[in-house]
């Protein structure tokens, strides 16, 4: 039996999107360790079947969708939400979590991407716990040392199934080819954002606003083992990595009882066989999303909510056959030149991403 949390007591645990990836791995960790955490809320999108299994193991009160993510928030007693949800429709209940005062294990990006700073300033000091693996591992490294010891952040990338290509090559590129993973098991919209290298553009808005350093300082190195997850480098010249197998199970165990661990979440590196580590520059010429990502965090406002629907609807017309892969990344550009942002609210962050995914089909030339 695992230890108790610290404080002696089960931390009550609300889990968005529990039929997800995110939402089956939580309960993994919840499931091996029931003396410390307990479930008192289930929210999925639209699998009744596998949400009522869960409700029979787990107990808690269950509903399906976002609205009832809100409801559940606010009239549940709950120590830690667990944000599992896919899109935009995450970002009120992140912002109803904040706002009760839990702690907030972010899984969901658009969040941060979308709510920026809206989310940010109504948060508390150490409230948003991230559960991406990239986040997870700055957050851990940081207990290194002060804020203001921090020189740079580095967000490790797999590369993607194109790492090392040219840009030429990629001109003919398949939607199955980009779907080729290398080392994550993924859905293919987040897939084919590894394969452009969106997904990291996004993490690196999200790590500018989550760890408040600025985005000049925050560089991205590949690194295909995706073993090192990601490093803190500091004013002494030291650099502090966290390193673990691929496996979501431990950044979601920091998620739900931070800062304190879970013994045998996960398997630890074996460090009696050989094995190599490679880390490289990124082809900023090859892959321009993290250039172009930065360019969106440094305006603010509703761009990186624009940048994200706009990509959203590009991917999705790239999977259709509608435009090339390397179509994608210039369809946001032009959807980003046509947009006047607006004051930062819940409504104006919806409608600016309704407008930007109408903008995209008409950049790319879909009638939809």
């Amino acid at each position: 039996m695992s230890p108790s949390s610290s404080t002696g007591q089960r931390r009550r645990v609300i889990l968005l999107g529990s039929t997800g990836s995110i939402g089956v791995q939580t309960l993994d960790v919840i499931r091996a360790n029931p003396n410390r955490f307990e479930v008192v809320g289930l929210i999925a999108g639209s699998d009744r079947a596998g949400l009522d299994a869960q409700q029979a193991e787990f107990g808690g009160e269950a509903a399906l969708g976002a609205d009832a993510a809100v409801t559940m928030i606010e009239s549940v007693e709950a120590d830690v939400v667990v944000n599992g949800i896919t899109g935009s429709v995450g970002l009120a209940p992140t912002l109803a979590a904040i706002d009760a005062g839990r702690t907030l294990a972010l899984a969901n990006k658009e969040s941060l991407i979308a709510g920026g700073d809206l989310v940010m300033a109504r948060a508390q000091p150490g409230q948003i716990v991230p559960v991406d693996s990239e986040h997870s591992a700055i957050a851990q490294c940081l207990r290194a040392g002060d804020h203001a010891e921090v020189r740079r952040l580095v967000l490790t990338a797999s590369g993607g199934p194109f790492r090392g290509w040219s840009r030429q090559r990629m001109a003919d590129v398949s939607p199955a080819d980009a779907l080729a993973h290398p080392t994550w098991d993924m859905g293919p919209m987040v897939t084919t954002n590894s394969a452009t290298m969106v997904n990291k553009g996004l993490e690196v808005i999200e790590a500018h606003l989550l760890f408040d350093v600025p985005l000049e300082r925050i560089d991205v190195t590949v690194h295909p083992q995706s073993i090192v997850h990601s490093m803190v480098e500091f004013i002494d010249g030291s650099t502090i990595v966290q390193a673990s197998p691929p496996d979501m199970r431990l950044p979601l165990s920091l998620g739900l009882d931070w800062p304190h661990r879970i013994a045998e979440v996960g398997t630890p590196l074996d460090w009696t066989t050989a094995s190599s580590w490679e880390f490289e520059p990124l082809d900023e010429e090859a892959f321009p999303a993290v250039a172009l990502a930065k360019r969106v965090g440094r305006a603010g406002s509703t761009f990186p909510a624009v940048f994200n629907a706009a990509n959203e609807q590009a991917v999705t017309a790239f999977h259709l056959g509608e435009i090339g892969f390397l179509d994608i990344i210039p369809t946001i550009e032009r959807v980003l030149e046509q947009h006047e942002p607006g004051e930062l609210t819940l409504e104006t962050v919806l409608a600016a991403e309704r407008w930007a995914r109408r903008a995209a089909d008409e950049a790319a030339g879909v009638n939809r």
